[in-house]
């Protein structure tokens, strides 16, 4: 007689996605293998999200204020029942043997601490190119690098209830780039594995100046990831096309000198263009030439928006002792104190 797989519990954060939330949780109720519990935590919604959720009869807890993605999926996997945790964005639906094939991967390899997936093509909801462009990309980039990786993503992704235990929680302080903060301790004692037998459609800003904004806002922490990209975490963005894209702008001072030299951004945008090949054959394959031509306009304004994000970043890092990990706020504390008391005794 076969063995019972293990049970799985689903943690689903929440805020402000009464758009998406019902097609998410109509997708974990479909499952193959279903769910000893689903959890919407709502980090305090000012939409329909916590009546959307309390109609489907899961484990809603709420928020009475908005603490962030990190204290959400705290807060369900201290609820959670199951032997394995499941991490689901709200604004993500599953392919129905998802869960199934994650909990399988997990009880098959005991050295394998977290298996993640890989987002579909198109958008959950089609609500323009903005989207389309953004499916695509990040669609692209998982499919590529699938395999054992050093990096999680817990928009769609399982860990064992022992491992997370024993890693930690998310860590509070953050609200974006939690997922490379907890892979670098995870990645110490467990694998890590990304593959397409994890399934989901996601639904994504589809507005240009949102999604630059977003992006700026999630590449102000980069410099505290770098330790873990140096080590080999995933990357969704060619280097080579970030240094073009990061150049360009200053470049285009050179026309104050000479108009020929207004050759030289020419040539980097091209260089940035050619940067990621196989991204754009992708594009190419899935819409056609002339979305080919949008996704790389689009593609280098999200590159410009990395680049300033990250030179914010580099700022805030030096200015502001409070941002970034928690990790190096306490090293700070520690620091001050340490110096505090050397200056007293003396």
């Amino acid at each position: 007689m076969p063995r019972a797989r293990p049970s799985v519990s689903v943690i689903i954060p929440n805020y402000n996605y009464e758009k998406t939330l019902r097609a998410c949780l109509d997708s974990v109720l479909a499952q193959t293998h279903a769910p000893l519990d689903v959890i919407v935590v709502d980090d305090a919604s000012t939409d329909r999200s916590r009546d959307i959720a309390r109609e489907f009869g899961v484990v809603l807890i709420a928020n009475p204020r908005n603490r962030g993605v990190s204290a959400a999926r705290n807060l369900g996997a201290a609820a959670a029942r199951g032997e394995v945790l499941f991490f689901l964005d709200s604004d993500t639906a599953l392919h129905p043997e998802a869960l199934a094939n994650a909990v399988d991967l997990l009880d098959a390899d005991p050295g394998l601490g977290c298996v993640h997936g890989v987002l579909d093509p198109e958008p959950l909801f089609d609500d323009g190119p903005v989207e389309r462009y953004h499916a695509l990309h990040a669609h692209f980039w998982r499919r590529r690098a699938a395999g054992e990786v050093r990096t999680a993503f817990f928009a769609l992704g399982a860990i064992r209830k022992e491992v997370f235990e024993r890693v930690g929680p998310f860590d509070e302080n953050l609200r974006d780039s939690e997922d490379v903060e907890y892979s670098g301790r995870l990645v110490r004692s467990h694998r890590i594995l990304m593959t397409e037998a994890i399934r989901g459609r996601h639904d994504d800003v589809d507005r240009l100046g949102a999604m630059l904004s977003e992006q700026y806002r999630r590449s102000q922490l980069l410099i505290a990831a770098l330790g873990q990209m140096r080590e080999g975490g995933l990357t969704a963005n060619r280097p080579l096309g970030v240094l073009a894209a990061a150049l360009t702008g200053p470049a285009l001072l050179l026309g104050l000198i000479s108009p020929w030299l207004l050759l030289v951004p020419a040539a980097l945008a091209l260089l940035f263009a050619c940067a990621d090949p196989g991204l754009s054959r992708c594009a190419l394959r899935h819409r056609g030439p002339r979305f080919l031509l949008y996704f790389t306009a689009v593609h280098f304004l999200l590159h410009q928006a990395i680049v300033l994000g990250a030179a914010r970043g580099l700022v805030r890092w030096f200015t502001e002792p409070d941002f970034g990990p928690s990790v190096r706020r306490r090293a700070t504390a520690s620091t001050s104190t340490s110096a505090s008391t050397t200056t007293t005794s003396v």
